[in-house]
């Protein structure tokens, strides 16, 4: 099954800060998930239903919508500052 990618607009905003080397290299991890389903791919303790697919240090926070078959994008961050909310 292949799923659609939406971003939330701080996603939008993080990806646009990134080095373009390390959107790239997002980009296709985030391809690569909604292609095959594959990634690293870990629960959040604590922050509900939220996920985070590790791209090397960088970690993308995001949500299944399984109803729409979407992968919700709610930010980009590098691993350093990605806990820290």
């Amino acid at each position: 099954m292949i799923w659609r990618i939406a971003y939330t607009d701080r996603a939008k905003r993080d990806f646009r800060a990134l080095d373009r080397g390390v959107a790239a290299r997002v980009s296709q991890a985030l391809n690569r998930l909604a292609e095959t389903g594959y990634g690293d791919v870990t629960r959040v303790r604590g922050w509900g239903e939220t996920l985070r697919l590790r791209v090397g240090d960088w970690r993308v926070f995001f949500s299944w919508d399984r109803d729409e078959n979407v992968i919700r994008v709610l930010s980009v961050r590098h691993r350093r500052e990605a806990y820290r909310e």
